[in-house]
């Protein structure tokens, strides 16, 4: 409960409107717009927060929409706080509304907050000011900014009419704050009569001659409504987060065996004896095909192509790691250097080393210059220094994109 110096003391339930489908942003394997990711989170996420920061906040329900339970519930992981309750809402928004408002109805609030599940980017003074002018006495209080464009009126070919005065014209916001008796009536009245095509709950109120006060809103808290709108909310939160980079490593060895040569990082290398593999047993690109699946979690190179399968029989490695390579990209990753370092008795690796170097910089599709290869000997110790095989360690520095 927020107590407001010389004001009465306010116990606020929030009501998040969730339940639209948002066909104006588009399609996306994500959902509805309330899903999409931004900065790292759904959006969903970044407006409960800022309420669940509120002091205020004693009640929050989210009206959501009945398809959406497991969205709903993925989208919830991201939250580390006490529950939040959900309910279903209905075909419109002022139906979803009032199925929020009925859940609050036995929760002892004194005022309710009604906000939309796309605007995220309001802050705790907003809050404060709508908390300020219900302790006064408000029953309704609508957060507004002042019209700042020209505005014209056209006919329906699209013909300006004439230019209309911006004196005293506000564009309204949420979050729309009522005393919660006067609402919860409200909305039922307008149920009754069968009107359903209230564009706010403020008009709603406005109906029934109750008196709405504007509070100053804030330009930042603007509804996410087509698709260039999510993608510069995402843009505006991901250039505050900290890079992420992410690093995999990998590790193979491949047996040696008597035979002509052995191919290493695609590079054919002339020598007395044979790499032993299902594939072409390129043990570098082993190595790195596992540290690229890594960088995204996306298991290894036995996952994707199991030895007890034929078809990979005597398959070029390349096949492998430009698999990693397109997971990394769909998964928003950019590769930013590859690594490998052998470690073999036999052949001489320093020859070839920048055909090898050219042969990543092509499975990758990055400059040369961020493709690394390395050997050494074992110093005649263990299996590779009694040249019985050749192992490989690799490492992958990859930037994924905040939205993961």
């Amino acid at each position: 409960m927020l107590q407001m110096p010389s004001k009465q003391p306010i116990s606020a339930g929030i009501v998040i409107v969730a339940a639209g489908r948002g066909e104006r942003a588009g399609s996306s394997k994500e959902g509805p717009k309330q899903y999409r990711m931004i900065g790292g989170k759904p959006v969903i996420v970044h407006t409960l927060e800022n309420f669940m920061t509120w002091e205020a906040a004693t009640e929050i329900v989210v009206v959501i929409h009945p398809d959406d339970e497991a969205l709903f519930a993925r989208a919830f992981r991201h939250i580390s706080a006490t529950p939040i309750e959900t309910v279903h809402g209905g075909a419109t928004r002022q139906q979803s509304v009032l199925a929020g408002l009925r859940y609050l109805k036995d929760k002892q609030i004194s005022h309710v907050l009604i906000h939309d599940a796309v605007r995220p980017f309001f802050d705790h003074a907003l809050l404060d000011r709508i908390a300020e002018s219900l302790g006064d006495g408000a029953q309704a209080v609508l957060p507004a900014i002042p019209v700042t464009d020209t505005l014209k009126r056209a006919d329906n070919a699209g013909t300006v009419l004439t230019t209309v005065s911006r004196e005293l014209l506000y564009a309204a916001q949420t979050p729309q704050s009522f005393d919660f008796e006067t609402i919860l009536d409200a909305h039922e009245k307008a149920a009754a009569s069968g009107r359903s095509d209230f564009t706010d709950d403020a008009s709603i109120a406005e109906w029934l001659g109750i008196p709405v006060t504007i509070v100053g809103g804030t330009a930042d808290n603007v509804k996410l409504t087509v698709k260039d709108d999510i993608a510069m909310a995402d843009d505006k939160l991901s250039a505050s987060l900290l890079p992420d980079v992410r690093t995999g490593n990998g590790y193979d060895v491949h047996q040696l065996v008597a035979g002509d040569g052995v191919t290493l990082c695609g590079v054919f290398i002339p020598h007395d004896q044979k790499l032993k593999g299902h594939s072409d047993a390129d043990v570098a690109l082993h190595a790195l095909t596992d540290a690229l699946l890594a960088t995204c979690g996306a298991g290894d190179i036995g996952d994707h192509f199991p030895p007890s399968d034929p078809q990979w029989k005597g398959a070029a490695s390349r096949i492998f790691i430009e698999h990693a390579a397109r997971i990394v990209r769909e998964h928003g990753g950019t590769i930013m250097n590859a690594d490998v370092s052998l470690i073999a008795e036999a052949p001489k690796v320093g020859p070839h080393r920048d055909a090898m170097r050219a042969k990543l910089s092509d499975y990758l599709g990055i400059d040369i210059e961020r493709c690394s290869v390395k050997a050494t000997t074992n110093e005649t110790i263990g299996f590779v220094g009694r040249r019985e095989g050749i192992a490989a360690i690799a490492t992958a520095t990859v930037v994924y994109r905040g939205r993961k």
